[in-house]
């Protein structure tokens, strides 16, 4: 089951920072317990539950790293070209016959076992060969173009490390030594609802003064991505009564509870104080832009993350705090995106003691530098923002005045979804 630490302080009227938000979900969240078995074919997204030992060697033999000859590096003459005669061929998957001599040369092509007594390969685009015989270039450094066993694995070495988020590129290196299955930690079980009177499902008619809810599909997508399983509870009424009953239920049947809006101070904002009425909350006001009103509390054991109404909002506050609470939980160690800082292509403006994300994408200035371009438009509101932008500009809570030229942290949104 998910672990959320129970200790709850009292909530002041200073703005959270986003630093001591993040600081406060590393110290309560712990990963989640339940570990299962699965093939290898089905690990892809998948979260590591142990080390993988590698029990072998890869590549598990020498073997030519290019199309050529195998020749024996104190055969060769060192003040003028060789001449060999060539004794046979060695294609992968068929090891010569016989070892070889230090008077000859063998045929070999990329992957095929070295011959024993030869230890180096010329590239065949640099021979010539005539008859029987090749000729060989002066100059030839000892083992070039040899792959030694275990050059990329050893025996005994750790290849991936418990809480691992699979990708393909480690699903290939678990099948190089042979690993069929693979202990992983179970998937989140998270539930998400909207609330508000206002908010109308998809396909639903839209009455005046109402919104399609954007929020719960996007997160839902967010959640996917991230390898869990979501279980959608719809658009739950702005009634305080109500609101505890569905926090209740899924706290019972999930792991994680996940809202969209109604934590703000509004007379209508029911989702706080149906969370303390069950529960406790951690922090519910931060010092950012956007989304001012982000919650992490707890129902009972199980973790309770509020995220804003506004759509900008909800999907910036889901990457940047929700993403690495919810990969803490599932059992994963590496939490941070990956990010890198370019120069700003654009002047702004912003308050002081307030941390900001703000849209942007990377392209050229007129001199031709790669930078970043921030939208032009700021709304949380203005999904079509998210859309036409390639990731989030941080802007640091001491920053309050940027220029063309200000080196800035960018993170892709490809890092984070």
């Amino acid at each position: 089951m998910a672990q959320l630490i129970d200790n709850c302080f009292a909530l002041g009227d200073t703005l959270t920072t986003a630093g001591e938000a993040l600081s406060i979900m590393r110290e309560r969240l712990f990963p989640i317990k339940k570990r299962e078995k699965v093939s290898l074919s089905g690990a892809l997204g998948r979260i590591l539950a142990e080390d993988i030992i590698s029990s072998r060697e890869v590549p598990p033999y020498d073997n030519a790293a290019v199309d050529g000859y195998t020749v024996s590096f104190d055969g060769l003459n060192p003040d003028k070209n060789s001449v060999f005669p060539v004794a046979g061929r060695i294609a992968a998957g068929h090891p010569a016959f016989r070892a070889a001599r230090r008077d000859e040369a063998w045929q070999i092509f990329t992957g095929a076992p070295m011959p024993e007594g030869h230890d180096t390969v010329v590239m065949q685009e640099d021979c010539r060969y005539d008859g029987n015989q090749v000729f060989l270039p002066r100059g030839i450094r000892k083992g070039i173009n040899r792959r030694r066993a275990g050059e990329d694995v050893c025996k005994g070495a750790v290849i991936l490390r418990s809480g691992q988020r699979m990708k393909a590129q480690h699903i290939g290196h678990a099948a190089s030594i042979s690993i069929s299955e693979l202990n992983v930690f179970e998937r989140l079980r998270v539930a998400i609802f909207s609330t508000g009177d206002e908010v109308r499902d998809v396909g639903d008619r839209l009455d005046s003064g109402c919104i399609y809810d954007s929020n719960r599909y996007a997160i839902s997508a967010l959640l996917k991505g991230l390898g869990c399983k979501v279980g959608d509870l719809g658009i739950v009424p702005d009634h305080p009564a109500i609101l505890e009953d569905a926090l209740a239920d899924a706290a019972a049947n999930f792991d994680v509870i996940i809202t969209s809006a109604g934590i703000s101070m509004g007379e209508e904002d029911h989702v706080r104080s149906a969370v303390q009425a069950l529960g406790n909350l951690y922090f519910w006001r931060l010092a950012i832009r956007p989304g001012r009103p982000l919650a992490l509390g707890q129902i009972g054991k199980k973790p309770f993350i509020g995220l804003p109404g506004n759509p900008v909002a909800a999907i910036v506050t889901f990457m940047i705090f929700a993403r690495p609470a919810l990969l803490t939980l599932a059992g994963c160690t590496d939490t941070k995106p990956l990010s890198f800082r370019v120069p700003a292509l654009f002047s702004y403006n912003k308050k002081a003691g307030r941390k900001e994300w703000i849209r942007a994408s990377i392209t050229s200035g007129t001199d031709g530098q790669i930078g970043a371009k921030k939208y032009h438009k700021d709304g949380a509101g203005i999904l079509s923002s998210m859309v036409n932008t390639s990731g989030l500009l941080e802007l640091p809570e001491e920053l309050t005045e940027i220029r063309a030229g200000t080196m800035l942290k960018f993170i892709p949104f490809s890092e984070m979804s």
